[in-house]
């Protein structure tokens, strides 16, 4: 699939804080980082030498990740691991019916939102994400069981992010049904829905490829936190 200018997806942190998450961004020369309570990505120019740069931004934030090509790091940061995703996209409305109601999650529910995110998948969700984009969400007997969002932003593409069930709810099409609603509330701003999942998780790549989307390329999160002698 050949979308123009999806060349910016191949450093999507980068572009998303040059462009519609500017206010966002904490700027390093070279490194573009999200300020830490909204999101511990950071993404720099291509070939670009940054060792100081995510030294400082360290400073505010002790486990990060640096999306795209392996920056080189100095030796007051630990590399813990490389998470190497598959980065999805997809360039049509999806006709997914929708059963369930959907509540768009605004500060009233802003703990239930954080909360089950880290619950499901911990570390990757801050205090203030929800402020980068509309989350959408599914009640049970008034509780927050499933819900799907936006993360990071560009003026032609859109990130759907946490894609959370709880546990106990799993296996009743939710995921499904707030995936196709967050993709066409993104194809109605005109912009193009994509995401990051991990290259490991072969039933959420399933559901994904069965809703439209198709894998664009592998892209690398680069996991990194204070060596021990700097936390000491």
């Amino acid at each position: 699939m050949k979308i123009a200018g999806d060349n910016k997806l191949d450093n999507p942190v980068w572009h998303s804080l040059n462009e519609t998450h500017a206010n966002f961004s904490l700027n390093y020369n070279c490194l573009k980082c999200y300020e830490p309570d909204y999101c511990p990505f950071g993404g720099y120019e291509d070939h670009s030498f940054i060792a100081n740069e995510i030294d400082s931004y360290s400073e505010l934030i002790d486990n990060f990740y640096i999306v795209g090509e392996r920056p080189a790091f100095s030796h007051n940061l630990v590399l813990k691991k490389e998470l190497i995703c598959l980065q999805m996209l997809v360039d049509h409305p999806t006709n997914v019916v929708v059963t369930d109601e959907i509540i768009q999650l605004n500060n009233r529910f802003e703990k239930d939102l954080f909360d089950l995110v880290n619950l499901v998948q911990p570390g990757y969700f801050r205090s203030k994400t929800s402020k980068l984009g509309d989350y959408y969400g599914i009640f049970e007997q008034g509780i927050l069981v499933s819900v799907t969002g936006e993360r990071m932003k560009m003026n032609n593409f859109t990130e759907v992010s946490a894609v959370v069930t709880h546990p106990n709810h799993t296996g009743k099409g939710y995921a499904k049904q707030l995936i196709a609603y967050t993709v066409n509330k993104i194809f109605n701003q005109n912009k193009i829905p994509f995401l990051h999942v991990a290259q490991s998780n072969a039933n959420a790549i399933q559901l994904y490829q069965k809703l439209g989307f198709v894998t664009r390329k592998k892209i690398s999160f680069w996991n990194f936190e204070k060596s021990s002698h700097v936390r000491k």
